[in-house]
């Protein structure tokens, strides 16, 4: 039997513990643990002690981490992004196996265990990118827990041949499929939505669909989505990245489109933009939603920011939503924990016995400073094994 005891710990309550890991997973948590014989033991110097993080969502396919500065100059438009991107991809050869790894292992470095990432699945590229993640997933393997999303990035609608190939990266090793803009991209939701919910409900996967779509528009797109996860009972398969629109409408349809998110189990995954409005974390929390965090894209031709560091980016969902009491932060925090892991159905997670032991140990005093102060990841330990040491990959 593998055994870790991590002496001297605190947890949010500000208690000093012990942590006995056991063959990946937490065996006991609590003050002045035995050790075992043969026991490796760590000594936590009173650092703050926090479950693994988790990415929610990002896509790590397209990333330049590490490689020399792209220069954007791409028009501004969602539909000149994704072109763009296509075209560049396909000049550059852009290696999705390689740059994936890189990205994977820095998140990990920062204290990242379980992790979302979106795949680009199209006619021109065909699996190509899909192959090179499913490989970065088997090298990490036993290290980070990592869901793949089959995504039509340039719709499938107006490129025949897509849906197929999102069927066959579904057979190929993809968890969940992802669906884009039914009606600004897709140009007829009704259509687009009958054709990937169908083809989640034959392939007994979720789906995670990315709705830009502002205002009236995208809360049509979104009661469409509404209502097909409650005809085909996909209660908890269902997630919403971005859904701006919620951050547009009145409070009162925003509420009513809320409940039903909550009723139906449809999880949101907000990446905290200053560009545009969001969903307010707030309320949707207090409409009983689940709220997910992310990055998206982290230096890509999209944007030239973004780090792979769930604390920063918890305090930059904090700062978009005028977080600034000390259980508000807890509340950005929990974006990137507790709440991100229920949303993404990651099981085993979190700081009890039994579980997966993914702990995070950091210089703050307490959560809220974890998420301000944004400090190196003193010690990372994925299924109860020592990763990193001072934000370094061991």
């Amino acid at each position: 039997m593998n055994s870790l005891l991590i002496r001297n710990v605190r947890t949010g309550a500000g208690s000093s513990l012990d942590v006995l890991v056991e063959d990946g997973r937490i065996a006991c948590i609590g003050p002045s643990i035995e050790a075992k014989d043969g026991c490796l033991i760590e000594d936590g110097a009173g650092l703050l002690l926090l479950p693994g993080l988790v990415e929610g969502h990002t896509h790590l396919d397209k990333t330049h981490w590490g490689m020399p500065w792209y220069r954007n100059e791409v028009a501004p438009r969602l539909i000149d992004r994704i072109e763009n991107e296509r075209r560049w991809r396909a000049a550059s050869g852009h290696d999705a196996g390689a740059q994936s790894l890189a990205l994977a292992r820095a998140f990990l470095a920062a204290g990242t265990t379980r992790l979302r990432t979106h795949v680009d699945i199209d006619t021109d590229a065909g699996l190509r990118h899909l192959h090179g993640v499913l490989a970065t997933r088997e090298t990490l393997r036993g290290q980070m827990e990592m869901q793949i999303v089959a995504f039509p990035q340039s719709g499938v609608l107006k490129r025949p041949g897509t849906d197929g190939l999102l069927a066959d990266a579904l057979h190929a090793g993809a968890d969940l499929l992802g669906g884009l803009d039914p009606c600004a991209i897709e140009g007829d939701a009704v259509e687009a939505l009958d054709l990937l919910f169908g083809l989640a409900d034959r392939h007994g996967c979720g789906l995670d669909i990315h709705l830009h779509e502002r205002s009236t528009m995208g809360a049509y797109s979104l009661d469409l989505i509404l209502q097909r996860t409650a005809a085909l009972r996909m209660q908890g398969k269902v997630v919403i990245s971005h859904g701006f629109c919620l951050g547009d409408l009145g409070e009162r349809e925003r509420d009513a489109l809320l409940a039903r998110m909550a009723e139906l189990d449809v999880a949101l995954v907000t990446t905290a933009p200053a560009s545009v409005a969001v969903p307010p974390v707030s309320a949707c929390c207090a409409a009983g939603v689940t709220v997910i965090g992310g990055n998206d894209g982290i230096r890509d031709t999209w944007t030239p920011y973004g780090t792979p560091d769930m604390l920063e980016r918890a305090m930059l969902i904090g700062m978009r939503n005028d977080f600034r009491r000390d259980d508000e932060l807890e509340i950005a925090l929990d974006c990137v924990t507790h709440s991100a892991a229920r949303g993404c159905g990651f099981a085993d997670y979190g700081l009890l016995p039994g579980h997966r032991a993914d702990l995070v140990l950091v210089d703050a005093q307490t959560l809220a400073e974890a998420v301000v102060a944004r400090p190196v990841r003193k010690l990372v330990v994925a299924a109860g094994s020592i990763v990193a040491r001072e934000g370094v990959l061991v």
